[in-house]
């Protein structure tokens, strides 16, 4: 899938590839600033918040740090069946951000559908999950105190102008369940400036960092910071215990009760089934295996109710691996495995590209039978019917064409 977000990031921090992701801080600017008010303006967030329940910690307003009381901008709206449901109030929020505040929106990309696929992209790119998370920030107001994230992120200026402070890690790949609280920053500023419209931010998990506006007076900031959860050794051990472990009868045994006199003997055989599983570790083993089960995105399923389905496309959390095996095509991704013709690889590239591709167009380039072919994709979820969201979502920024980056 080609996105003008990744690519756009690749350009400005002077990367090839995801390799540098989580290395070390960056800082660069798009070539294309607009592309931020192409990706949310301030406008379209507030009216996405405006039209849909939500309640903390999905949206929250801060103010100098401090998180304002919900009900200033919350509401609850009573439905006649006597159901209540939490709905931001437009005015209240209104007076919030007249006053100076930050409006933080947790995951958009589940409601909004072009940052849901600038979220697919970077997943795509990076092999890792991707949350946005949305921060616009009113007149002088400062935001979250220093603090460090679990997670690697890009920053994305959208709009506006935000003052930002980025300090190292006092604790090396700090994690969210960990045995150091990690509570104190250091006291040397890494990188510290003013981000404007089109710059972008990398900060590597456990860097410390603050953003504010204070005594800039008037003006506005609207910044996007896409969250990417690297895998850890925890992670791949973990697999490993569920995975492999299981399956031996040795990991299965209760241990020996207290003073019970086979325990050496029982320790020593769990060190040794312990290094044997250790031995035979396999890291992109258990990247694939992660990769192929992660399902696919919420999407429309009409099975051709409303009409016939013109076009596709993919909408799996990460690239589907596509093989030849055995003289058959092999696809696997979603928790799904397919076996196709081997003469209809080009065609499957082209649906699973992850663009909006033409039922018709595929039919045509590749003299095969392509709706039979979608629809097997729609049944199993890789792919979804195109909607006008979707089609929105990609157009200037993952148009449609061809592009083959599924292996």
């Amino acid at each position: 899938m080609r996105h003008r977000l990744v690519t756009g990031i690749e350009q400005a921090l002077g990367w090839s590839g995801p390799c540098a992701l989580g290395g070390e801080f960056a800082v660069g600017s798009l070539h294309d600033p607009s592309l931020g008010t192409r990706l949310l303006t301030p406008q379209h967030l507030l009216d996405t918040v405006m039209r849909r329940s939500l309640a903390p910690p999905q949206v929250r307003c801060v103010r100098d740090g401090a998180e304002v009381a919900s009900h200033e901008y919350l509401s609850e709206i009573t439905t006649r069946r006597g159901q209540v449901l939490p709905m931001v109030a437009p005015a209240g929020l209104g007076r919030v951000l007249a006053a100076g505040a930050t409006l933080v929106v947790d995951g958009l990309n589940r409601w909004d559908p072009t940052l849901e696929i600038a979220c697919r992209a970077l997943q795509w790119w990076a092999h890792e999950t991707c949350q946005v998370n949305v921060y616009l920030t009113t007149r002088d107001s400062s935001g979250f105190a220093l603090h460090w994230d679990d997670h690697d992120v890009l920053i994305v200026q959208l709009d506006g102008r935000k003052h930002w402070e980025v300090r190292g890690p006092s604790r090396l790949a700090p994690m969210f369940r960990d045995l150091d609280p990690n509570l104190e920053p250091p006291d040397e500023i890494t990188w510290s400036g003013t981000l404007h419209q089109g710059d972008v931010l990398h900060i590597p998990r456990g860097y410390w960092h603050r953003a504010s506006r204070a005594d800039d007076g008037e003006g506005h900031s609207l910044h996007a910071t896409f969250g990417l959860q690297q895998r850890t050794g925890i992670d791949l051990l973990t697999w490993l215990a569920d995975q492999s472990a299981r399956d031996q009868e040795v990991f299965r045994r209760d241990l020996p009760p207290v003073q019970a006199a086979d325990q050496d003997g029982h320790a020593q055989d769990l060190r040794q089934a312990t290094a044997a599983l250790l031995s035979a570790m396999d890291i992109d083993q258990y990247r694939r295996w992660r990769q192929q089960r992660q399902g696919s995105a919420r999407h429309v399923v009409t099975h051709g109710l409303f009409g016939a389905i013109d076009e596709v496309v993919a909408i799996t959390e990460f690239p589907p691996l596509i093989t030849r095996e055995d003289g058959a095509l092999r696809v696997a991704a979603a928790g799904t495995q397919l076996s196709l013709p081997a003469r209809a690889e080009p065609a499957v590239r082209q649906l699973l590209s992850g663009h909006p591709v033409s039922i018709a167009e595929v039919a045509e380039d590749f003299d095969i039978d392509a709706t039979k072919l979608a629809h097997v994709l729609l049944e199993e979820g890789l792919c979804a019917e195109v909607t006008d969201a979707l089609r929105s979502g990609c157009s200037e920024l993952a148009p449609s064409e061809f592009c083959s980056n599924t292996h």
